[in-house]
C-alpha cells in the first residue's frame, strides 16, 4: 500500500475542525514534501517526523513522499499533526495496518527520539471526536487521563512511537473506555477562605450575595484597608457547585491554553482570576498571533476580580464593555475568527480618590479637581455595566474587637442555590439562566411592578438620572433581591434596595 489516511483535527479558537492527514509513497527523487496550508513549524516535522520514524527502529525508504493536509482553506498551525503524519507515512510503508487505523484520530508531537510529547487543546479535540464517531483517539501519555474526561470514547495514551506501532500491530481493540470518576480526574481542593472570616461589613455582604444569585456585575468604593480585597477573593465560597457539563466547558478553555494538571485535569472549582493594574488588551481578552484565551475566558463560569479599577488604563477596561454584554469574546484575524467564552461576573474594587479617603475632609488632602481626574478614570458607559455599586465603610472597632459569629459562606450560598433554582425553573426554555441576562422584553414580562412600585421607580429614574441600561439593571436586581425572599412579585422594598445600590457618587 503506497496510499494512507489517518484524521486529526485543527483548533481554531475553541472550535474544532477535523483535518485528513493523507500520506503517499512511490517511487521518484527521494524528497519529504508537505502540502495544505501550513504554518512554518508544521513544515518543520517533515525532519522531526523522519528522525523519529528513523530514532524508532524503521527504515525510511528513498522514495518520494508527500504529505497532505486538508481542508487546504484551514490554516495548520502547531506541533500536533508529527504523531498522524509519522502513523499516515508508516501505513503507507506497509509497515502498519490500514484497516486497524480507519476511523481512528490521532494528535500528539514527536521528539527527534521518537517519544511522544503532551500537546495543548486535548480535551475540546477528545470532545470534537466522540461527536464524529470516531473508532478511537491516539494521543501522548501525557494527555492521556485529560482526554479520558469525554465518556464513551476510547483512549491510547502513548509514550513512544515504536512502543505504538508495537500496540497497533497487536490483535484486539486498540484504546480502552474507561468510566469517569470525580475523585480520580479532580483537583485536590483545599480550604477556600469563608465570609465568616469578615468582621462587620454586613451592607457589603449583602451586596456581594445578590450580586452572585443573580450573576451581578459588582463594584466596590471604598477607603484603603476596608475589605474590598477580601470580600472579593471570598466571593467564590458563595457560589453554588458546579455541574459536570460546567466543569467540562470550563475545562477546555484551560486544556486549549495549557494550563491543566496532567494528573487531575478537571476543573471542579469555579475559576477566581485576580488582574493586575499592568495587564494589557491581549492579555485580559486574548489574542496574539496565533490567538489564545485572556484573563476574562479563563474566568468564564466564575469571578473576574480588577481590584483598583481607576488604576487601569481606560482604553484596557472599555475593551471589555462588548464581552460583558454578549458572554462571549470574538477576535477577528487575517486568518479568521476565533471565539472564547466570556461567562464572567465581574468584581470591581475601586479607592474614592488618589488618597483614598474621599469624603472624610480629615483625613484626604485631594483637590476637587484631583477627584474628579481620578474618578473620570472610568467611563459612565463601562459603570453602566456595573449592576450593583455599593460604599465600603471602614470597620468600626466594635466589630473587630467583638466576639459575635459572623455567617460562614455555606449558609449563605444555601440561600443563593435556592435563588437560582427558582431563576432555572422560571426561564426554563428560555435560554436564560440568570436575571441578569434578561432582555429588554424579558424584563418587561418577568419584572413587572405594581402600582406603587411603578410610582417610586419613576421618581429615582428622573432624580437619578438613569439610562435605559441602568434602568433595566435596577429591575433585574429587585428581581433577584425577591428571588432571595422566596416572592415572585417584586415589592417596595425589594425596589428600594435595588436603587441604593445605583446610589454611589463616582
Amino acid at each position: 500500500m503506497s496510499f494512507s489516511r489517518i484524521m486529526s483535527a485543527a483548533l481554531q479558537g475553541m472550535e474544532v475542525i477535523p483535518v485528513q492527514v493523507e500520506a503517499d509513497v512511490n517511487n521518484g527523487l527521494p524528497v519529504f514534501h508537505m502540502v495544505g496550508y501550513l504554518s512554518a513549524e508544521v513544515r518543520e516535522a517533515g525532519e522531526r517526523v523522519r528522525t523519529a520514524i528513523h530514532n524508532s527502529g524503521f527504515l525510511m525508504p528513498a522514495k518520494k513522499i508527500v504529505i497532505n493536509l486538508s481542508p487546504g482553506n484551514v490554516r495548520k498551525r502547531g506541533a500536533s499533526y508529527d504523531l498522524p503524519v509519522a502513523l499516515s507515512i508508516l501505513t503507507a510503508m506497509g509497515e502498519l495496518d490500514g484497516g486497524r487505523l480507519r476511523g481512528v484520530l490521532a494528535a500528539g508531537e514527536l521528539g527527534l527520539d521518537g517519544s511522544i510529547r503532551g500537546i495543548h487543546g486535548i480535551l475540546p479535540i477528545a470532545d470534537a471526536a466522540k461527536k464524529e464517531g470516531a473508532a478511537c483517539l491516539i494521543v501522548p501519555a501525557a494527555n492521556e487521563a485529560e482526554a479520558r474526561l469525554v465518556e464513551g470514547l476510547p483512549v491510547l495514551g502513548a509514550e513512544n512511537l515504536e512502543m505504538l506501532c508495537r500496540k497497533l500491530r497487536e490483535d484486539g481493540s486498540i484504546g480502552s473506555v474507561q468510566k469517569w470518576k470525580r475523585e480520580d480526574a479532580a483537583l485536590q481542593e483545599g480550604r477556600q477562605e469563608d465570609f465568616a472570616d469578615i468582621k462587620g461589613q454586613q451592607a457589603v455582604k449583602r451586596a456581594a450575595e445578590v450580586a452572585v444569585a443573580g450573576h451581578h456585575n459588582l463594584l466596590m468604593v471604598g477607603p484603603p484597608g476596608c475589605g474590598k480585597s477580601m470580600i472579593a477573593r471570598r466571593i467564590p465560597s458563595i457560589l453554588p457547585s458546579m455541574t459536570r457539563e460546567e466543569s467540562f466547558q470550563i475545562t477546555k478553555v484551560y486544556s486549549v491554553a495549557g494550563m491543566l494538571s496532567q494528573d487531575h485535569p478537571l476543573i471542579t472549582r469555579r475559576p477566581f482570576r485576580e488582574v493586575h493594574q499592568t495587564v494589557t488588551k491581549t492579555a485580559l481578552l486574548g489574542g496574539g498571533l496565533w490567538p489564545k484565551p485572556g484573563e476574562i475566558s479563563l474566568a468564564s463560569g466564575g469571578v473576574l476580580f480588577l481590584d483598583e479599577l481607576a488604576e487601569f488604563q481606560r482604553a484596557v477596561t472599555e475593551v471589555l464593555r462588548q464581552p460583558l454584554e454578549e458572554r462571549t469574546v470574538r477576535i477577528t484575524r487575517n486568518r479568521g475568527t476565533y471565539e472564547y467564552p466570556a461567562d464572567v461576573m465581574l468584581v470591581a474594587a475601586m479607592n474614592p480618590c488618589p488618597c483614598g479617603y474621599f469624603p472624610d475632609y480629615n483625613r484626604c488632602r485631594c483637590t476637587p479637581f484631583q477627584i474628579q481626574q481620578y474618578q473620570g478614570k472610568i467611563s459612565q458607559p463601562f459603570l453602566g455595566r456595573m449592576d450593583i455599586c455599593v460604599e465600603v465603610s471602614s470597620v468600626r472597632y466594635e466589630d473587630l474587637s467583638g466576639s459575635g459569629r459572623e455567617e460562614r459562606s455555606e449558609t449563605i450560598r444555601k440561600r443563593i442555590e435556592q435563588a437560582r433554582e427558582r431563576q432555572i425553573e422560571r426561564y426554563k426554555g428560555k435560554n436564560v439562566l440568570f436575571n441578569s441576562e434578561l432582555g429588554g422584553t424579558q424584563v418587561e414580562k418577568y419584572c413587572e411592578l405594581g402600582r406603587q412600585e411603578e410610582r417610586m421607580m419613576r421618581q429615582a429614574f428622573e432624580r437619578l438620572n438613569l439610562t435605559a441600561r441602568t434602568y433595566h439593571k435596577v429591575l433585574k436586581t429587585a428581581r433577584t433581591i425577591a428571588d432571595l425572599e422566596g416572592e415572585e412579585q417584586i415589592r417596595m422594598e425589594h425596589l428600594q434596595e435595588a436603587l441604593i445600590y445605583r446610589n454611589v457618587k463616582i
